[in-house]
């Protein structure tokens, strides 16, 4: 099981053809993903080689969901023309849209979230490396080759350290790693993913990873005490950052006591999760709770 995307996810990608989309469309299929088109609507009708796989463009989302069945699709298109490229798949209805590029305005994001949610279909991301449930498939530019299955559910909001956290397990594997982005505004949340997780038979311990900045970490440790039965690990990126400086990611800003790691650890530990003060920890503790350490 996984949550989210699967080796039955059809997947289209959104700016297949530029340098980008080309590089990581090789990669998800080298690591099993079943890429069924790209979009590109000055190219409709062309197909793409990919190591002796012809992979069809299509002049829209509709086109290719109506050909392929997709439903899933990842975008690689600048930031400008981002907000178009996600509110085209949210008019086909496709159900999942996985938006990596980065830099995209805010107001934009707001905008596509908010519509792509009154038409059903779930953001991930922007400014994110996807998902990837290992050994079925890959949305997105997590490398494929640093994690095998296993019983560990993953949601963080580092791109930089969902890769460290699944080199750090690698041996114990990961049911899926969902890398949702460090934007203000995001599609799917840490409590989006938490209920995920706690429904999927086969996800054993979910690791959260948080950074400063915002809230979203106290409002998953309130959502862990009231839903969560699985024990939870997680870790808080910036226990050394400078209050009142934007750090990494646009949504890492800390006013105060607001926001800090110091404030999201103590609401993680009031509601059960065991937090660890580096990745090593934090792997430690993750095998701990599973009785591998």
């Amino acid at each position: 099981m996984a949550i989210h995307l699967t080796k039955e996810s059809k997947v289209l990608v959104q700016g297949m053809t530029g340098g980008q989309g080309m590089r990581h469309t090789r990669r998800m299929l080298a690591a099993g993903t079943n890429v069924v088109g790209g979009v590109n609507p000055r190219k409709a009708g062309q197909t793409v080689d990919f190591d002796g796989r012809a992979v069809p463009v299509f002049g829209s989302v509709a086109d290719g969901i109506r050909s392929t069945g997709a439903d899933v699709t990842v975008v690689f298109v600048p930031p400008a023309f981002a907000e178009a490229a996600v509110t085209e798949a949210a008019d086909a209805r496709i159900p999942l849209a996985v938006v990596i590029t980065e830099g995209i305005p805010v107001h934009d994001t707001v905008a596509f979230t908010a519509y792509a949610r009154r038409n059903g279909t779930r953001i991930i991301g922007p400014n994110c490396p996807g998902l990837i449930t290992p050994g079925q498939s890959n949305a997105g530019i997590i490398p494929a080759d640093i994690a095998k299955p296993g019983p560990i559910g993953l949601v963080s909001k580092s791109g930089t350290l969902t890769y460290q956290l699944m080199y750090e397990l690698r041996d114990t594997g990961f049911s899926t790693c969902v890398g949702i982005g460090g934007d203000p505004v995001v599609g799917t949340s840490h409590i989006d993913c938490l209920a995920a997780f706690q429904d999927d038979p086969d996800t054993e311990l979910v690791v959260l990873i948080g950074e400063i900045g915002g809230d979203a970490e106290e409002r998953a440790a309130a959502y862990i005490h009231d839903h969560v039965t699985k024990p939870v690990v997680g870790y808080i990126a910036g226990f050394t950052a400078p209050e009142g400086r934007t750090m990494g990611h646009a949504g890492a800003i800390v006013s105060g006591s607001s926001g800090t790691a110091r404030a999201k650890q103590e609401a993680l530990e009031a509601a059960g999760v065991r937090v660890g003060r580096t990745p090593t920890e934090t792997a430690r503790l993750v095998l701990d709770a599973l009785g591998a350490g």
